[in-house]
């Protein structure tokens, strides 16, 4: 069961529409979805929102400490309010997945993603849930410092959306603890309608 959901990005207006803030994105939607406030909490060094849903508490969290310290924010809130990290979602953006797609796991390592690698030296374990929004490759690993930091092309924004959007129907299931089920469902991409035939020209 998910008690603390987790979205990593660069705050500042300068990153707010950038591939490395896919994890905002999804958490910002989240919040709008339950009807929850962000505001900052410097206790905590980032936006965090706590509610109550399907009868259980549950936090928002986006750390503000830029992406490679995130684990200092993560950890002070799931320290103090005794979260364990398997409670834990942190929801990033991801060059291995293509845009629009998304996939769900436990554990394992943080692959080069700075702000995963922090979190794992916070929380001294990988054993956490990440929900890995997919932003692509640009193809050259030399590029991509420079790919995370710029804004997607509008179709690759439309499928990142597309995908947060999908993805989010999730976020009950996770809540109850229904990781199977979840994971089914984050993996489900649903192939684009066919545009029906064009009727024959008189």
């Amino acid at each position: 069961m998910i008690k603390l959901f987790v979205g990593l990005g660069n705050p500042g207006s300068e990153y707010e529409s950038t591939r490395h803030n896919a994890g905002f994105w999804w958490v910002d939607a989240l919040a709008r979805e339950w009807k929850l406030h962000l505001a900052m909490d410097k206790g905590y060094q980032g936006l965090v929102a706590r509610g109550n849903v399907q009868g259980k508490t549950v936090w928002l969290l986006e750390p503000q400490t830029f992406m490679n310290l995130s684990g200092r924010s993560v950890g002070a809130l799931a320290r103090f309010f005794k979260i364990a990290p398997e409670e834990v979602l942190v929801v990033h953006d991801e060059l291995d997945v293509a845009p629009g797609d998304a996939k769900l796991k436990f554990g394992g390592g943080h692959a080069g993603h700075n702000g995963l690698r922090d979190i794992h030296a916070q929380l001294g374990t990988g054993d956490y849930w990440r929900l890995r929004i997919g932003i692509g490759h640009p193809g050259d690993k030399n590029e991509v410092a420079n790919w995370v930091l710029k804004k997607p092309a509008p179709e690759q924004r439309e499928a990142i959306e597309a995908c947060v959007t999908r993805t989010l129907q999730a976020a009950p299931l996770l809540l109850a603890g229904e990781m199977d089920k979840a994971t089914q469902l984050v993996h489900t991409s649903k192939p684009p309608r066919p545009k029906p035939p064009r009727p024959p020209q008189a």
